[in-house]
């Protein structure tokens, strides 16, 4: 294995390549915006990974399918917070806060994590798979200061990949620790899921988000929803806007490794995830003429409602001086 550092200054507008295997083609660019990006491709597709920002996923297709959602965005932008460039397939929700804040709350859709500048970013690149990985330093003046580490990794010939976080709290008290891997799949028409957890660990979302904004046809709907097994077939998109969204909570009592699939056709999407380290999913379904998305697994420490819900219901967790956390999550497609 070695190690390729990324540099800023070494990208251009120009694809391009920066090493190439039997198994592997790895391009560098930037976006029309000045985003820069990598581009990993094997045999059965490709991935582009933002480097310096967040180190989000911005465009994901193997097998022939495109796995991310429909979105606005032709181009990722240069963001602050992920709402102004919502248009990737997984990016990383947290660290110090998450989620949807309520007016109460002092954080943006999300936290700090999805946009931020990375300090550095490399490659590691070996005959059996390549990672992009990178380090953020969040230092705050009589605040927090942890040291956040993610990576992407895809073997040869997988259509499936890892994406990794480790968090080390590297102040002097505890702080608290909010972590999503948000998972932006596509909406397929028909496609059905499944999951090794039961119908009963799925609650319907009550509360609404500020930004949704209900109709008559949708809060009938939701009532519906209330005494039905959870959505397992995307055969109403009328119905999925505004969004629709289940909670599923303290999953680690119904399997180790929870597996959540959407198969259509030949195909099948899958993510997969240990429960010791997410104890927690939401499942996001969306369809309307700009936005479509079925985010049926996003493993995550808590529930996506803000950091003042997650410390009223006990559920915020915190890293202790030093601490560090590892969170890892499979995804990806495969033949049904």
């Amino acid at each position: 294995m070695f190690t390729l550092p990324l540099y800023k200054e070494q990208f251009s507008k120009t694809k391009t390549r920066v090493a190439q295997s039997e198994h592997f083609d790895i391009h560098t660019f930037i976006y029309n915006s000045g985003v820069h990006a990598v581009e990993i491709q094997n045999s059965k597709g490709r991935l582009v990974i933002l480097p310096f920002m967040g180190q989000m996923i911005w465009d994901a297709e193997f097998l022939g399918t495109d796995l991310c959602m429909k979105n606005m965005f032709s181009e990722p932008k240069p963001a602050k917070t992920i709402v102004e460039t919502y248009g990737c397939f997984a990016f990383h929700a947290g660290m110090l806060r998450m989620g949807c804040p309520t007016p109460q709350d002092d954080h943006v859709l999300h936290g700090e994590m999805p946009c931020a500048v990375m300090d550095s970013a490399w490659l590691e690149i070996s005959e059996e798979m390549v990672a992009v990985k990178g380090r953020y330093e969040y230092v705050m003046g009589f605040g927090d200061h942890y040291l956040a580490t993610p990576s992407v990794t895809l073997a040869k010939d997988a259509s499936v990949f890892d994406i990794q976080m480790v968090v080390k709290n590297l102040a002097t008290v505890a702080m608290p620790l909010q972590y999503m891997c948000h998972i932006n799949a596509t909406y397929i028409e028909n496609a059905q899921m499944s999951q090794n957890i039961p119908d009963n660990a799925f609650i319907l979302r009550e509360s609404i988000p500020a930004h949704v904004q209900p109709n008559a046809q949708w809060l009938a709907y939701n009532e519906q929803l209330k005494a039905s097994p959870p959505i397992a077939v995307l055969d109403k998109p009328a119905m999925h806007d505004p969004e629709i969204v289940y909670l599923m909570d303290d999953i680690d009592q119904y399997t180790d490794r929870a597996v959540f699939k959407m198969a259509f056709e030949d195909k099948c999407f899958i993510t997969e995830f240990d429960t010791k380290d997410f104890n927690h999913a939401t499942r996001w379904i969306l369809c309307n003429g700009d936005q479509q998305v079925n985010a049926y697994a996003l493993p995550a420490t808590c529930r996506p409602e803000g950091f003042l819900a997650a410390k009223e219901k006990g559920t915020l967790q915190y890293l202790a001086p030093n601490e560090t956390r590892t969170f890892t999550v499979r995804t990806g497609i495969t033949q049904a």
